[in-house]
């Protein structure tokens, strides 16, 4: 990455320089830090008015984005991000100006400059995305549910909101949004705003954000999409052929809210509803605002997978109303949902249910700090992202890492305490960028009191700061597990299949036993679980995923057919990755891996194909 990084911003510089207007404070560089060519901080933008079209035979999004800003430092030029966006006219205060658009640079695009004077207060740019849009992904009509209407969602987590419309595309700056969306009849739009619930024959929709949000936190879906209320703030989106089902699966968002609301202090957001994406969907759930956009992956028939959702409603609080200033600061927004997801789901369940999760969220932390290294840089919380795509900083270290962190803190202080100390910190902290040293200070000051042996003895520098995994690390042992672990046992011995005891085993139980395998193992073995319990056709997709990579271990060619029908239909990076690169620690793997992926590619998200693709090679 950094040997790419230097020859595109050589080149980069050689052109500007060639053809960049003269006037020195135009010079439009690429802040590695912060990963934007914006000045956001010396013009902010602070409203978006929207107002566009969604062409699906162009597979475009056409109009305009009017964006209100203030000019504090007196600035000459505004400057924004975009990608692959084609720029057709500007206006600022209704008046026509020149613009100048950098080349662009892979990963992060162009930045965007247009001259302004001290009392101009809005900018207006008439646009369409481009085809190499890292933040839409189309889908056909074959490629959905009812196999009617084609469907198009957005994915704008981290840097990728500058491919959807021109903006200051960095998680420090705030925006309120109004939306006019006009799209082909028999559609639905939604956005992370105030949505309908019902289709509008005319296909026009608007959109109100009046709480401010980080771009990246701007979402779009369009399709035959429908809607079924739960109460009286919650409800779910999906295609129709989906949405009782969905909406059934989904039936204890009320519940999950009531116990986030007691840890977190009162919903801000008004509704609190979401969208169950088709398949290709790229990750578990994003957390736009007002709206969580979901992978059905998770609607297993049980309502085992459903902590997802209390992972995206747990971001209300930390994400979405503290968010984290720059992308190395991401543990802020993940590490504290994934604890504030547990303790969701052990109020709505129980404690030996939650010992599960820690106990699986340990073992991935683990899987990804082996393949790193424990001395890798980033393995530690506060990471380093400069010249370096924020997606580099996305793993299990932020999310589980951070989680025990907190985790380790509540179990030192005492729970009681911790959380007034944690409402104090979503409130004090709300709608403001907020940096890892914000955090820490709030520590020191609101949790430790001063106290300075106690911060020692919990290591909090050694846990944010230094790489691996500190010696304090609180871990679960599960009762639940015991006898899991007894079950595999006896079968690695001699019990048949047909004589283990699981009856009531939720997915949790089921992953222990497949993780804890011996991989390979043996052709007799792997035919009696599957004769016995059927995992080769599990629609359970967690299951399903963890036994087709000790299908690929074993070489039992008998799961592989139905492990290329997921592969070209689950577009979940989650599930992807683990499998891709199981197949590829071998020739013949790889050769299968490359054959599955030709097919499979059209079904996958931009950002999904591309990450794979770089694997196969």
């Amino acid at each position: 990455m950094q040997i790419n990084w230097t020859i595109s911003c050589l080149a980069f510089l050689i052109f500007i320089s060639s053809c960049k207007p003269s006037d020195s404070e135009n010079v439009i560089e690429l802040n590695p830090k912060m990963h934007t060519f914006s000045n956001y901080d010396k013009v902010t933008t602070k409203h978006l008015d929207w107002d566009v079209n969604v062409d699906f035979k162009h597979k475009n999004i056409a109009g305009i984005a009017t964006w209100t800003f203030e000019n504090k430092s007196k600035s000459k030029y505004i400057i924004f991000d975009t990608y692959d966006l084609t720029i057709k006219k500007i206006k600022v205060n209704g008046k026509d100006v020149q613009y100048f658009q950098t080349p662009m640079i892979d990963d992060y695009g162009s930045g965007l400059s247009i001259p302004i004077t001290e009392k101009d207060t809005i900018v207006s740019i008439e646009y369409n995305t481009g085809q190499k849009a890292t933040a839409l992904q189309w889908l056909s009509a074959t490629q959905t549910a009812g196999k009617v209407l084609p469907y198009l969602f957005t994915q704008c987590e981290s840097i990728h909101a500058r491919s959807l419309l021109p903006c200051q595309d960095v998680p420090a700056n705030r925006i309120t949004y109004h939306a006019v969306v006009g799209v082909p009849n028999g559609m639905m739009a939604v956005m992370s705003a105030k949505n309908p619930t019902m289709k509008n024959p005319d296909g026009i929709y608007e959109f109100d954000m009046e709480i401010p949000v980080p771009t990246y936190l701007i979402a779009l879906a369009v399709g035959d999409i429908e809607y079924k209320a739960i109460d009286n703030r919650s409800g779910v989106y999906t295609e129709p052929s989906m949405l009782a089902k969905a909406t059934a699966e989904l039936s204890d968002i009320p519940a999950m809210m009531k116990a986030a609301e007691e840890l977190g202090g009162p919903y801000r957001w008004g509704n609190y509803d979401v969208l169950v994406a088709p398949p290709s969907f790229p990750i578990g759930g994003m957390e736009n605002p007002r709206l969580t956009f979901a992978t059905p992956t998770i609607i297993a028939g049980d309502k085992s997978l459903v902590s997802l959702i209390a992972h995206e409603m747990a971001h209300s609080w930390s994400g979405n109303l503290v968010t984290n200033a720059t992308w190395d600061d991401l543990w802020l927004n993940e590490g504290f949902t994934t604890y504030f997801e547990r303790r969701i789901m052990e109020k709505i369940t129980d404690k030996s249910y939650v010992d599960m999760q820690w106990e699986l969220g340990y073992q991935d932390m683990q899987s990804d700090l082996t393949t790193m290294g424990m001395d890798s840089a980033d393995t530690r919380l506060k990471v380093n992202l400069n010249k370096r795509h924020p997606g580099d900083g996305f793993s299990n270290i932020p999310y589980e890492k951070g989680a025990v962190f907190i985790r380790l803190l509540e179990e030192t202080i005492g729970r009681k305490q911790f959380d007034i100390w944690l409402n104090n910190y979503f409130n004090k902290f709300a709608f403001k960028p907020t940096t890892t040293e914000d955090c820490l200070k709030f520590m020191d000051e609101e949790l430790f009191k001063g106290d300075t042996a106690l911060k020692n003895n919990i290591q909090v520098n050694r846990w944010v700061y230094e790489p691996g995994l500190p010696d304090n690390c609180p871990r679960s042992n599960p009762t639940r597990f015991i006898e899991v672990d007894k079950n595999r046992t006896n079968f690695e011995q001699q019990t048949a299949a047909r004589n283990l005891i699981t009856k009531n085993w939720t997915t949790h139980e089921w992953l222990q036993f497949l993780r804890k395998l011996p991989h390979p193992l043996t052709a007799d073995k792997m035919k009696d679980l599957d004769e016995t319990f059927h995992f080769t056709v599990s629609t359970n997709s967690e299951i399903a995923d963890e036994w087709y990579k000790l299908c690929i271990a074993s070489n039992y060619e008998v799961a592989f057919p139905a492990m290329e029908q997921f592969l070209t239909n689950v577009g979940r990076k989650k599930f992807l990755e683990p499998l891709y690169g199981e197949m590829i620690k071998t020739e013949k793997g790889k050769s299968m891996a490359k054959a599955i992926f030709e097919k499979a590619k059209p079904n996958y998200h931009p950002q999904t194909a591309e990450k794979i693709e770089k694997m196969l090679k």
